[in-house]
């Protein structure tokens, strides 16, 4: 219809002496795309959202952005396994800067590092297509990610990989079993870079014995493969986050249907 000059106002009629309404002036319109499967929010899956919001198989950005220490992430709550081993990401919106990451990490990881920054983590970063391992150093590895493109995160795990989940499909109970390990997992959460490293060297025994294959995908296209040992516990799909407007959509079990 053509748009009359100066606009369209609301307006509401009744008719009968009895008729009766509440009005509700102050909606705030969301996209489409922003509201998908809003009914089902999915939050059981997800362990920590930092500086994310999420809103169906959507995964918002909401820190700052202004430095590293305003990275947001998003950490599902079960680890991959040798019957769900891959998960997606879609980039719905790049943001200002596109500094998304899509990779593995260990369930106490710091909460405002990109996946791969740290130890016990690996990651494919969008902006710049490198891979990080353990380190805030990354090295060249595949293309960068735009808009629409998807990046894909997988294990290969060895066969004879004994995976940590019983046999009805529930998890181990990984959480601390003393108040004093409660205390450095929280500290650790805002550590730093070298107090991190101190603590993963000082706690060795929360890395297994066991190496595993990572895989990283571009648009259904494997990117390459990097071997890495896995923490005791398990790997966990992480995003990483750092740009104003970043939107990605997650799906942790694509190959599943």
């Amino acid at each position: 219809m053509t748009l009359p000059l100066g606009g369209l106002y609301p307006g509401v009629s009744m008719q009968a002496m009895s008729d009766d309404m509440k009005l509700t002036v102050d909606l705030n319109w969301v996209p489409e795309e922003d509201t998908l499967m809003s009914v089902d929010n999915n939050e059981d899956e997800w362990y920590r959202l930092n500086d994310i919001r999420l809103n169906g198989q959507i995964l918002e950005y909401t820190g700052r952005g202004k430095s590293i220490i305003d990275v947001g992430l998003a950490q599902a709550r079960a680890p991959l396994t040798t019957t769900n081993h891959y998960f997606e990401i879609e980039i719905v919106d790049p943001g200002e800067n596109c500094y998304i990451a899509i990779g593995l990490t260990r369930r106490d990881y710091p909460k405002h590092r990109h996946p791969g920054w740290n130890k016990g983590s690996i990651g494919y970063h969008a902006d710049d297509g490198k891979i990080f391992i353990g380190s805030g150093v990354g090295d060249p590895f595949g293309p960068r990610c735009h808009k629409g493109d998807r990046m894909g995160c997988g294990i290969i795990f060895p066969r004879d990989y004994v995976c940590q989940y019983d046999s009805d499909g529930g998890s181990v109970d990984m959480s601390p079993s003393s108040p004093t390990e409660v205390d450095e997992l929280l500290e650790l959460l805002d550590t730093s870079d070298s107090e991190d490293e101190e603590w993963w060297n000082n706690h060795c025994g929360m890395e297994s014995d066991s190496k595993v294959k990572v895989f990283f995908t571009r648009n259904g296209e494997t990117i390459g493969v990097r071997q890495v040992r896995i923490p005791k516990g398990g790997f966990f799909p992480t995003i990483g986050m750092l740009s104003v407007e970043e939107k990605v959509r997650v799906d942790l079990r694509p190959l599943t249907g």
